[in-house]
């Protein structure tokens, strides 16, 4: 028996001798790109050299054989060893920013700052990491937990996270839902974001290809005054918001806070515009979703948000007139830590509510996600992962809310990174309902990754769960995000500046 381990040990290793030579010779032609040159030395997935297995022992080389864990990496002694950062054009409508951890090891992980924030908020954390295992997920979470706050400030601290599960799938040898316990599915169901058009038949003919062409099972659209705010008589107090700094009729956010923009429209809490619907109002805005029905049927579930700045009550008129088509819910009615006027608007209308894409896990358990989950304010939770603290953390509060027979779809609007970090935690939580892709129109978007397994990022409507790729199951497609950056922007540079200063004094407590 030792004699024919020996054996395969031996034709293991010289099959690994000529892969790195064939290895070593692509990076000595000179026809090879920079790009692939470095591809090659940090190896095909995730920077694990193809020739790492010859210094094994004959045991550890059958291990390697015969097992997904890659004993080649010493995942127990993986330390992080800086922090970078690429940022991509506007190809969504908002800034992304990117980070690469890497480590000693040449493995690195990836993750998603949030659309349209700030790539500080995740470097400033460098100094909190670098010499940590990124294989302590949960850990490194909980160093960090404290520099981050709800809405786009939980951004770093989610990007760092996500980084870490992918290091660690890829360290080990597999996808990170495999870490998270295991998988329920192995497709994700999506619904397409469709926003909307001040020509509702466009808006129209724009669901329908969703369905015929694209082949989603699920639609979401945008439902709002900004639609109805041209036609007379359908609203109360809408033209003194209209000049006052930004416009009801688009998402543009006003002035600067410098210049005053603090009392501006859309940095205005709901219940704060005293905006109104009338009557008529009320009519137009349930004749577009009556268009819609009409022609998509009553089997595909169509969720709704974009409302408005409109409060409680106006929330609830609507949600009445709009019951009868069956809508799969209603979003962000009011902000999210109104609790109780969720609870109000919720018992109010029978159509579904949901919130959540703004709750980072602060404070306690769960952090706003709890409140509104223990007095079943809403019907359905829907965080986004890079804003409630990443990965695991999005599946503890699915989890959470499943005890309490409550749903959770996904919220994403961002780069293939955190839409694939979306998808290992649908995977592996078992109240999932559907996940955002809020990029279907985007030339380009689902070009700046390249899968590490055999399926596509996405198939007819359904992204694909990797089953046979580690980590996150992808790797970036350089010149193509390159082509997206703003001029004179970084890719990836080195961050000395972000190299801790010495040791800092963080505890929350004496």
């Amino acid at each position: 028996m030792k004699t024919i381990l020996q054996e395969i040990a031996e034709k293991t290793k010289q099959q690994e001798r000529a892969e790195r030579k064939a290895i070593e010779a692509e990076i000595a032609d000179p026809k090879t790109s920079g790009n692939r040159r470095n591809f090659l030395k940090k190896a095909a997935l995730g920077g694990i050299a193809l020739g790492g297995l010859i210094h094994l022992s004959v045991e550890d080389t059958i291990a390697q054989t015969t097992q997904k864990v890659s004993r080649a990496s010493n995942p127990s002694d993986l330390k992080i060893t800086d922090l970078r950062v690429a940022e991509k054009g506007n190809l969504n409508g908002f800034a992304n920013r990117i980070i690469k951890i890497e480590t000693n090891q040449g493995i690195y992980g990836l993750g998603d700052v949030r659309d349209g924030s700030d790539q500080r908020l995740a470097l400033f954390l460098k100094s909190k990491i670098v010499g940590l295992n990124p294989c302590n997920v949960e850990m490194i979470f909980k160093v960090i937990k404290q520099f981050g706050f709800h809405g786009r400030q939980g951004v770093g601290v989610s990007a760092v996270e996500t980084a870490c599960w992918d290091l660690c799938g890829k360290a080990l040898g597999v996808p990170v839902w495999q870490l998270l316990g295991g998988r329920y599915r192995d497709k994700i169901r999506l619904y397409a974001d469709t926003p909307e058009d001040k020509d509702p038949a466009v808006e129209l003919q724009k669901l329908k290809n969703r369905l015929n062409v694209e082949g989603f099972t699920w639609l979401k659209m945008d439902l709002g005054i900004h639609q109805i705010s041209d036609q007379p008589d359908t609203l109360v107090n809408s033209k003194f918001w209209n000049s006052n700094g930004s416009s009801i009729n688009s998402w543009y956010m006003g002035r600067s806070f410098a210049d005053g923009g603090y009392t501006d429209y859309w940095k205005k809490e709901h219940p704060f515009t005293q905006v109104q619907i009338t009557d008529k109002g009320l009519e137009a805005i349930a004749h577009i979703v009556e268009n819609v029905r009409k022609e998509v049927g009553t089997e595909v579930p169509l969720s709704v948000d974009h409302f408005g700045h409109i409060d409680m009550n106006q929330a609830i008129r609507l949600g009445k007139v709009l019951e009868k088509y069956r809508l799969a819910w209603m979003e962000d009615c009011v902000a999210w830590f109104y609790t109780d006027q969720w609870r109000t608007i919720t018992n109010a209308i029978e159509t579904p509510t949901c919130t959540g894409e703004d709750i980072y896990m602060l404070g306690g358990l769960l952090g706003g996600f709890k409140p509104l989950i223990d007095a079943h304010a809403v019907d359905i939770i829907q965080p986004d992962l890079v804003s409630a603290g990443g990965i695991l953390e999005t599946k503890k509060i699915g989890d959470y809310a499943e005890e309490a027979g409550i749903p959770m779809a996904l919220h994403t609007n961002s780069t293939p990174i955190a839409f694939m970090a979306m998808v290992h935690c649908a995977a592996a939580t078992e109240n999932f309902l559907a996940l955002e892709h809020h990029n279907v129109d985007v030339p380009g978007w689902n070009d700046l990754v390249k899968m590490t397994g055999s399926q596509p990022l996405v198939t007819k409507g359904y992204a694909n769960v990797p089953l046979d790729a580690p980590g996150l199951g992808l790797e970036l497609n350089d010149e193509n995000l390159k082509k997206t950056m703003r001029k004179g922007s970084k890719y990836f540079d080195a961050t000395p500046e972000w190299d801790s200063t010495g040791r800092t004094y963080d505890k929350l407590w004496i």
